[in-house]
């Protein structure tokens, strides 16, 4: 299998950043890591391995991307609008560094995200912000209300909370883009995010939005499940 690693200075967050990619042709696949996971969580916990015959075959390529989380969504030494506008840099730094890096390497234009828990949330937010760049995306055991995290609440984490700014939408081009694209919520009943998930397949589908919402029986909140999953709907809905 094919397995490249990358390291640049990334001039929209200031710092040196690095990621994998394991494959050498296919769909290409963002994968975030969970929450204080690193760009080389999904090998060392054996997701690429899952995903072996697929890599191999050419149908898929992985690109692991770092995470900035303990200055966004963890940081709770920063005000709500500090910790957002980080993020906001995070996503420019996605969309103007490592997407043309991908493009460049791959002709294949269909994009696809997903990622374990906190992965999963940020996959979510990321495709459901700028929509039509993620053609599917696969969340396993996410969380898509986020509010928790902060104790003051802003416009800059309104339209970083998903279960917020998703029934507001109201832009035809916007929900056309959102309305081409996969999305897939996959969780345990028991896992205490999937209350989350429900909500926000529901809303998604009261903007005319269609979305495969898989729940599990049990918690299902670990890397047995996840491997279970993704060979499940990285293709699709199944």
């Amino acid at each position: 299998m094919r397995r490249d690693y990358h390291r640049w200075y990334s001039h929209a967050l200031g710092r040196e950043m690095e990621l994998l990619i394991f494959g050498h042709a296919g769909a290409p696949c963002l994968v975030f890591p969970t929450s204080f996971g690193r760009f080389f969580e999904y090998e060392d916990r054996g997701m690429v391995a899952t995903l072996a015959h697929r890599l191999n075959q050419g149908w898929l390529q992985l690109i692991c991307v770092d995470s900035v989380f303990s200055e966004t969504w963890y940081n709770d030494t920063r005000d709500t609008d500090s910790r957002m506008w980080r993020e906001e840099q995070y996503e420019h730094y996605l969309l103007t560094e490592v997407l043309p890096l991908v493009r460049m390497i791959n002709p294949n234009r269909y994009l696809m995200a997903t990622g374990c828990s906190f992965g999963a949330t940020e996959a979510m937010i990321f495709t459901l912000r700028h929509p039509g760049v993620v053609r599917r995306v696969i969340g396993l055991s996410g969380l898509y209300d986020v509010r928790r995290f902060f104790s003051q609440y802003t416009q800059g984490l309104y339209y970083h909370n998903p279960v917020d700014f998703i029934p507001n939408l109201t832009d035809p081009e916007l929900l056309g883009r959102l309305r081409e694209t996969e999305i897939i919520l996959a969780i345990g009943r028991d896992d205490p995010s999937a209350w989350s998930n429900e909500l926000l397949s529901r809303q998604l589908w009261e903007r005319g939005i269609g979305n495969a919402l898989r729940l599990w029986n049990g918690w299902c909140h670990d890397w047995p499940y996840w491997k279970q999953m993704i060979s499940l709907y990285i293709e699709g809905y199944d």
